[in-house]
């Protein structure tokens, strides 16, 4: 495909995916279709984006889109992924999906499968290996200055705490919009691809084990408006034995202190980490003093370069993740352009999930240590193509088989 395609793009759901729209258009893509169960949303798009585009209430329609779709986003309700993901693969549609790509371990085994024999591509939309520091850490890591890693820290912490009652009134109409809405019965450990993808991209390394513990907090004067009164745990602290024998700790969507998205490299011969606190570009880049590169300083503050280019690029797009949005489209889009395998692909995307769903189990029996399956090994998917346990109310009315929270 060429490098100027004018790709033709729709999205699932106008809410997150929507925040994609500029970005598309930055980078040589048409906006020609939308998937949202709310039609009242239809309102002066056809104006806005053409008279071929379309607005389409049923998924199997909007995949019939009149003259075809290069790709689709994923923005819909976050445990719902899959299966959209699969239809998009089955026909031969490239699919960004935003959040978690699978939310029982056969949806994983499923999608790998459907991956593997599309010639579409499947790719992770997750933005926060895309922030400015985190490629810097990349590019140092990739570097060998700092050696290989032994341990890496990341956190996303995120609380939005109200008043209960203002909580549960204000929060229920946008975020929480009816009882059995995910974010209601959303454990501590699934929402932690903020905090695992920049690990696992800028090391190179796969989880392999898990333990997980959660910081539990029945003291509920406020309210944690993005979980509702059903998750009292505030965090799950998540452990990770991984490929290479380095250790990972992490954290799924944390609430407690304050709000920051932080990271940490640490290496046998120094270590870089973003600083807390501070703007999230923030680093502190340091060596062993044994280990010191000619013409390094011990101990580096800084704040990384963006060209001019990509700064006025970003604020075009209107994005508010410091770029992040716009380079993740942005690469994307270049690697289905290129026809090369993106590196957040299905393995990525399915062992990160893995690691959610396996650090809740390790949450909910004290703490024991659970396997993270290698979903290109055939004997690891037959161990979980019928694992379906979910802490999710299904859009069906199936039942959760697993409790949302430690207590």
């Amino acid at each position: 495909m060429d490098k100027n395609t004018n790709l033709r793009v729709g999205l699932v759901g106008l809410g997150r995916a929507g925040a994609f729209i500029k970005s598309m258009y930055l980078n040589n893509a048409r906006f020609v279709a939308v998937c949202e169960t709310q039609a009242e949303m239809n309102y002066g798009l056809t104006e806005l984006y053409g008279e071929d585009f379309g607005f389409y209430t049923d998924f199997e329609e909007f995949l019939k889109h009149p003259g075809g779709l290069d790709v689709v986003i994923l923005g819909n309700f976050f445990h719902e992924h899959t299966h959209y993901s699969i239809r998009c693969l089955e026909e031969g549609i490239n699919v960004i999906s935003e959040c978690l790509s699978n939310a029982t371990m056969a949806e994983g085994v499923q999608l790998v499968r459907a991956a593997e024999k599309s010639k579409a591509m499947y790719i992770c939309g997750e933005n926060c290996q895309n922030y400015t520091f985190s490629l810097e850490a990349k590019k140092i890591y990739d570097s060998g200055e700092l050696g290989k890693v032994i341990f890496a820290e990341g956190e996303y912490n995120h609380p939005i705490l109200l008043p209960i009652e203002q909580a549960q009134k204000e929060t229920t109409m946008y975020l929480r919009k009816f009882e059995k809405h995910w974010r209601n019965f959303l454990p501590r450990t699934y929402y932690l691809q903020h905090s695992l993808a920049p690990l696992m991209y800028v090391t190179g390394s796969r989880p392999e084990r898990v333990v997980a513990f959660p910081a539990y907090n029945d003291d509920m004067e406020m309210g944690d408006t993005l979980t509702g009164p059903n998750v009292k745990d505030r965090a799950a602290i998540i452990l990770t034995q991984n490929d290479d024998h380095s250790v990972f700790r992490i954290t799924g969507m944390a609430s407690f202190g304050a709000h920051e998205t932080t990271y940490r490299f640490c290496c046998d011969k120094g270590q870089v980490e973003v600083l807390r606190g501070m703007d999230a570009d923030n680093v502190m880049l340091r060596y062993d003093g044994t280990c010191i590169p000619e013409g390094k300083q011990a101990t580096t503050y800084y704040v990384p370069e963006v060209s001019a280019e990509d700064k006025e690029l970003f604020e075009k797009s209107g994005e508010g993740h410091g770029g992040a949005d716009f380079r993740t489209i942005r690469e994307a889009f270049n690697y289905i352009r290129a026809g090369v395998q993106h590196p957040l692909d299905v393995y990525f995307a399915t062992t990160m999930s893995s690691v959610a769903i396996q650090a809740h189990r390790s949450v909910l029996s004290g703490g024991q240590p659970f396997e993270i399956p290698d979903f290109r090994k055939e004997e690891d998917r037959i161990k979980y193509e019928n694992d379906y346990d979910t802490p999710f109310w299904g859009t069906d009315g199936s039942e959760p088989t697993m409790p949302c929270s430690s207590h």
